[in-house]
């Protein structure tokens, strides 16, 4: 590891710098370009790695076994890791760092390079692991952090500047909780009505044609109004035709924090 400039950080209650052998033993890695033997079957690479990461002997086969099963590897274990597709790849390497059962996962940018089912299948496969595992995914693609983590952390120029659920993140910055909702019906009288009611910040029309509306209410936050507001859709006689919650994407809260940040700066 490369000495911190400042602070310190511990992984399992040990310090990264000073007992970093012991810190290195409860971290599984899986780098964006996969350390792979070409040469080696699926199975033996694995063993080699348990190897090299103290997995015991006796324990060694049983371990591997798991792991090919919990990365669906299993029907490639003997197969030349340079026959594999990327994705096949990809899984071998989430093997890898999971052999030795570490209680921390850090996978880089786990989904570049894959198609789209390999994507899906891939972010399904890390969500499983999320229950018996503490991981950290590094990526700039935001919306495989929307799809796989339930906690966001954002880094700007080596500054932490944000740490929260995604929901949370984009209540914190527009300081509300955003419903949209589509309706049969007037258009300002449509916006008139929702904006008359109780916790509702404001109403902004985003469509209104062939007499449909289609509009954003913000409300204050921890304030569900969905219930009040079809039911005052329904007592006007409007038709609903959709109502949901809106949150930020988190490349809008990416934008807004880190400009902020180099406002401020």
């Amino acid at each position: 590891y490369l000495p911190p400039s400042s602070g310190r950080a511990e992984i399992a209650g040990y310090d990264i710098f000073t007992q970093s052998l012991e810190a290195r033993r409860h971290i599984g890695y899986l780098p964006e370009s996969v350390p792979l033997y070409p040469e080696m079957t699926v199975r033996a690479y694995l063993h080699f790695m348990a190897t090299l990461k103290g997995v015991p002997g006796p324990k060694q086969r049983a371990r591997v076994s798991y792991v090919m099963e919990r990365t669906r590897i299993t029907e490639v274990a003997d197969t030349l890791i340079a026959k594999l597709s990327r994705g096949y790849r990809q899984r071998v390497g989430l093997a890898q760092a999971l052999v030795h059962d570490p209680p921390v996962l850090v996978l880089d940018e786990p989904t570049v390079g894959l198609d789209p089912r390999q994507i899906i299948e891939t972010r399904q496969l890390i969500k499983s692991l999320g229950g018996d595992h503490t991981i950290i995914l590094s990526t700039h693609i935001l919306p495989e952090v929307s799809m796989t983590c339930s906690r966001v952390l954002i880094i700007n120029k080596g500054r932490l500047i944000a740490e929260d659920t995604p929901e949370n993140l984009t209540r914190r910055l527009r300081g509300s909780d955003r419903i949209e909702l589509e309706v049969r019906g007037p258009g300002e009288e449509v916006r008139r009505r929702l904006a008359s009611l109780p916790h509702v910040l404001g109403v902004q029309l985003v469509e209104n044609r062939d007499g449909r509306v289609r509009c954003l209410v913000d409300c204050a936050v921890n304030t569900d109004i969905r219930e009040q507001l079809a039911a005052t859709v329904v007592r006007s006689g409007w038709g609903l035709l959709q109502l949901r919650n809106v949150g930020m994407s988190l490349e809008e809260v990416f934008l807004q924090l880190t400009t902020t940040e180099e406002v401020e700066g």
